[in-house]
């Protein structure tokens, strides 16, 4: 069986050229699921495996206390693999399709207050030297741009259009998309790449770590949750709450939800009706605008 998820991750790596990290969540839970089933019913054939396997395993994780978020995550894996395998001949069935999935919560994305962002930027909280510069355009990409934490990574100096003001980002599934840049953020980019050229002028990543290599994932968090935490008690202070953060302040402020669509790079609407949820001051706004104790 492992040697049919190789070759399952070298079609997603080569043809669907899914990035590296999603490469490696497809390969963690498949052999996860091959390890189960070596396990619990003493098989490596991909061929002879059931419904009723599938649907053990799933339990199995549930009764571990995995959240139905990840377990969902896992099943997907193992129903796009067989997919794969139902379209490249070995099988004729595909025994993941019809397995029961876990009813997941509906959790809203953590979403910074306007205040706490001024806090974030006061212009005394990073230092005058290639980190404090790099983390304060980091951040200010992160928040001003919407960035994921992968696209961000992989920015190149050539991504910058100064002098159109705008952004190339590199997505999901390499969809390429451009986002207007605001003259403020151009000043923070300038002034970075100024401090980082007497760094390393060679790397093409716009984003460099303290010995000028290119930013690595748990570095990027680090530094995000390091900052986040000086300004606000809540839970979740990752990248992503930039980006979510991000989001909502264009809808408080009036953006339309394609836009905001477009400027996320995400592949559906669906995706983006989430911050019809979590804009609060605008559903005050509207209330006390509306409703007629309001003004009482």
């Amino acid at each position: 069986m492992k040697d049919l998820i190789a070759k399952f991750l070298d079609y997603l790596s080569y043809q669907k050229r899914y990035s590296n990290n999603t490469i490696i969540a497809y390969r963690n839970d498949l052999n996860s699921f091959a390890d189960y089933l070596e396990v619990f019913f003493e098989t490596n054939d991909a061929g002879v495996v059931s419904r009723r396997m599938i649907s053990s395993f799933i339990a199995d994780l549930a009764e571990s206390g995995i959240s139905s978020r990840s377990i969902n995550r896992k099943l997907s894996s193992i129903q796009s693999f067989y997919g794969f395998l139902l379209k490249e001949g070995p099988l004729e069935v595909n025994p993941a399709k019809s397995v029961q999935r876990p009813k997941t919560s509906s959790h809203l994305p953590s979403v910074m207050r306007s205040e706490q962002v001024e806090q974030l930027f006061e212009p005394n909280r990073f230092a005058a030297n290639f980190e404090g510069r790099r983390d304060l355009a980091l951040l200010s990409v992160f928040y001003a741009c919407g960035l994921r934490r992968d696209e961000l990574i992989n920015l190149k100096v050539l991504d910058i259009d100064f002098h159109q003001s705008q952004l190339k980002v590199l997505g999901k599934r390499n969809k390429e998309r451009i986002i207007p840049i605001a003259p403020e953020l151009i000043k923070i980019l300038r002034s970075y790449i100024d401090e980082r050229g007497q760094v390393n002028s060679s790397e093409p990543f716009l984003f460099l770590t303290g010995k000028a290599q290119k930013m690595y994932p748990s570095l990027v968090y680090e530094i995000v949750k390091n900052y986040l935490s000086k300004v606000t008690t809540m839970e979740k202070r990752s990248p992503h709450v930039l980006r979510h953060t991000f989001a909502t302040h264009l809808l408080n402020e009036g953006a339309n939800l394609q836009s905001i669509k477009d400027l996320l790079g995400h592949a559906s609407l669906a995706t983006t009706q989430i911050y019809t949820h979590t804009s609060l001051e605008k559903l005050k706004d509207v209330y006390n605008q509306a409703h007629p104790r309001s003004k009482k």
